[in-house]
């Protein structure tokens, strides 16, 4: 699946990823490949996401996240 992370600056990360991590509102949930479509709130935490090299991490004070058709956009502020 493609994860895509932006800020108002810029693109912060994009590319493939085999999970993601995310701080939502009402809990911490974690998106695999062929996840149902969501939208989201986030709140302060990490998105901790791994891709085809070792897990990395960005820390946020929040935004929100949408998932569909195996693309993960989150948009932080």
């Amino acid at each position: 699946m493609i994860l895509k992370i932006v800020s108002p600056e810029r693109v912060i990360y994009k590319g493939e990823v085999q999970m993601v991590k995310l701080p939502g509102t009402v809990g911490q949930f974690t998106v695999l490949e062929n996840h149902a479509p969501l939208v989201s709130t986030l709140t302060p935490g990490q998105i901790v996401y791994k891709g085809a090299e070792e897990e990395k991490s960005v820390q946020i004070r929040g935004g929100v996240v949408e998932v569909r058709d195996n693309n993960v956009v989150v948009c932080i502020n």
